[in-house]
């Protein structure tokens, strides 16, 4: 039976706001990690975002947060190299993972960040959703169901952001859409529904504001 992709509606106003205000307040760089034994204590909730090189993470980021330099931004694929934590308040962490995939890097620190990746996706109790930033230009890649099956393995759930939405016409952007609904079938970890955002635009960001709001 296929499983059904809808996209996120935008919130209603009370839970929008209630969203915004949690976004507006404290948000704070804690650290970048090289290795699991440097993670913080797991003792709050997080989630994270996880996505090819140069698919739009930082900049999703700032746009939640309403800052523009929080996470930082490159048009050089590969420059994330460490696990970014961010404090939301006392809500939460954002975690904001190393690109995979190509990166202009030597190979032996490519497959070090990799292997740091796996093992955080594998062995966090506290993640609550992983974010799983997909160009809406390009749709899902081979090397996205690399990570997807990971998560499938780890038991996290995790929720596909159709990142650029402003760069693609309404009919390429359903047939994104469908692709993507088509090849998450094969993901039984894959929360069914999708969020398309536009950093540049705003599109979205409402919605996944709330979307994190609302897990604890």
């Amino acid at each position: 039976m296929k499983v059904a992709f809808p996209v996120a509606a935008e919130p209603d106003p009370a839970a929008a706001e209630a969203a915004r205000l949690l976004f507006a307040g404290p948000v704070d760089f804690v650290k970048g990690v090289v290795a699991m034994d440097g993670l913080p204590p797991a003792d709050r909730p997080e989630v994270c975002f996880a996505g090819r090189s140069n698919v739009g993470k930082s900049s999703l980021i700032n746009a939640l947060t309403g800052r523009k330099s929080l996470a930082r931004a490159s048009n050089t694929p590969g420059r994330t190299q460490e696990i970014n934590y961010f404090a939301l308040g006392q809500h939460g962490y954002l975690v904001d993972l190393p690109g995979y995939g190509f990166a202009k890097a030597p190979v032996a620190v490519v497959a070090k960040w990799q292997a740091l990746l796996k093992n955080y996706l594998a062995g966090r109790p506290t993640l609550r959703r992983a974010f799983a930033l997909i160009d809406s230009r390009h749709g899902i890649k081979d090397v996205d169901h690399e990570i997807m099956r990971l998560l499938d393995r780890s038991a996290v759930p995790f929720q596909v952001v159709l990142t650029k939405a402003d760069k693609i016409g309404p009919r390429a952007m359903e047939a994104t859409v469908a692709q993507v609904t088509d090849e998450l079938q094969k993901h039984p970890a894959a929360y069914p529904e999708l969020v398309l955002t536009s950093s540049d635009t705003g599109r979205g960001v409402a919605a996944l504001r709330a979307i994190i709001a609302g897990l604890e």
